[in-house]
């Protein structure tokens, strides 16, 4: 089935089909979600409000790109984030803490990562993202955070890939797992 995406959207089909999904979804079982971005640049809050009724489940977004505003906005540790750096689930997880914290949200997911084309290493190469997803009143001791490689396949793929991934963590927990 071809996704009924609005012909004035600048982003990718793909993109909006998710964010429709997660607002869809969300809002049938009446969950408020939040969003921490950091090598997304709030693509993911992008998609999320392209989708009429999103109000309803996206009360905000953090775009974080800088290590600054981690430590400002999402009171990320400045002892995590020097220890293990931006692009560690360490500092996914506190992202995600920070934006469930400040949001008020019942999700959040965070994303930090290197989508070049620059800025690799030999242990964090360009198309290393990281995520994380903190729910409220869960066990802060439980971390659901994975780190993926995307690969050098552009920055904007990259990014794609990345939103693509954040949305999928932003779907209820019985959604996700279906066909």
């Amino acid at each position: 089935m071809t996704p009924d995406v609005s012909a004035d959207t600048i982003l990718p089909a793909e993109l909006v089909e998710a964010a429709r999904k997660v607002v869809e979804r969300n809002l049938a079982i009446g969950r408020r979600v939040s969003v921490a971005e950091s090598c997304t640049g709030g693509l993911v809050c992008a998609a999320l409000t392209e989708i009429s009724g999103s109000s309803e489940v996206l009360g905000c977004g953090f775009v974080t790109y800088s290590n600054d505003a981690k430590l400002d906005l999402l009171r990320v540790s400045s002892d995590v984030l020097e220890t293990f750096g931006a692009v560690s689930i360490a500092v996914a997880w506190s992202m995600a803490q920070g934006a469930l914290e400040r949001s008020g949200a019942d999700v959040a997911v965070a994303i930090t990562g290197i989508a070049g084309p620059e800025g690799g290493s030999d242990k964090k190469p360009v198309g290393t993202v990281v995520f994380a997803r903190a729910e409220k009143g869960a066990d802060p001791a439980n971390i659901i955070a994975d780190r993926k490689q995307f690969g050098n396949i552009g920055r904007g793929g990259v990014r794609l890939q990345a939103a693509l991934c954040a949305l999928e963590l932003l779907l209820p927990p019985e959604a996700a797992e279906a066909p």
